[in-house]
């Protein structure tokens, strides 16, 4: 932290604003560091790194994950053309192949082939965390399963970007990911989290929001329920309200977006 007299604010002043929240002394004065300035430290040869990339707005990038795309050899992506657009918007080249639920496993072999030969892999996907309702958890059980390092390099994520903005209790949740298509699947998974308290976290997919909403209503309708749609994005969205109210608002309106759906049982 700064000397108070190179800022002309005693030190007590400081600590006071501080605790009180107080965001306008920060704006005002010359900036406070607070850390330390860490080294870069190098990628790992034979490593997998699982780089969390933009839900939506392409500022969501970390420091290292910019700089782990940039320096390693290879990136291995669910969809090249989005990946090769995050690239472009941050000046990065590199090589770039497809790894997708279509060739995950033709892929995962010729990974492992790279990481025997000392190379540096990112895997990335769609948008967010790879391996969180996206393809890859089959290359980083084979990885591991083949002696290899794997490394996390975290970052945006759909769920932890709607849920603490719900409003619903955070203290437990448990998340389903993406129901299953066929109705006697998803009724036979709704029915099977009856008794599964804390707040319950779904996927969904705007061709079949309105069904999960009358799902809902039939198993839970008293239950609190929030629709996050295109989060990050210019048109991001939190609806708030029981099953029958979400239900009748998109009986008059056309779901967009890919959905976070969070539903707390009172």
């Amino acid at each position: 932290m700064l000397d108070s007299s190179e800022t002309g604010i005693s030190q007590n002043y400081i600590l006071t604003n501080l605790k009180k929240g107080n965001a306008n002394l920060i704006a005002s004065t010359p900036p406070v560091m607070f850390y330390p300035h860490m080294p870069q430290a190098p990628l790992q040869p034979s490593t997998l790194y699982i780089v969390a990339t933009p839900i939506g707005n392409l500022e969501d990038i970390t420091l290292r994950a910019l700089r782990t795309l940039s320096e390693c050899n290879i990136i291995a992506a669910e969809d090249t053309r989005r990946t090769r657009q995050l690239l472009r918007a941050h000046d990065i080249k590199q090589k770039v192949i497809s790894y997708h639920k279509f060739n995950e496993a033709k892929r995962s072999q010729t990974i492992l082939e790279w990481l025997e030969d000392g190379q540096t892999i990112s895997l990335v996907s769609d948008a967010g965390t790879p391996g969180i309702s996206d393809p890859g958890q089959r290359v980083v059980r084979a990885t591991i399963k083949s002696g290899y390092r794997v490394e996390n390099v975290p970052g945006p994520c759909a769920l932890t970007a709607a849920l603490p903005a719900s409003g619903l209790p955070t203290e437990e949740f448990h998340f389903m990911g993406f129901l299953p298509h066929k109705s006697s699947g998803r009724k036979k998974k709704l029915e099977s989290l009856k008794h599964t308290s804390g707040t319950l976290c779904f996927y969904e997919s705007p061709y079949r929001i309105t069904k999960l909403l009358s799902e809902l209503l039939t198993q839970w309708p008293e239950s609190e329920v929030v629709l996050a749609r295109e989060l990050t994005k210019k048109f991001e969205e939190f609806l708030r309200g029981s099953p029958a109210q979400l239900f009748e608002y998109y009986a008059e309106r056309k779901p967009k977006g890919e959905f976070v759906v969070l539903v707390h049982r009172t």
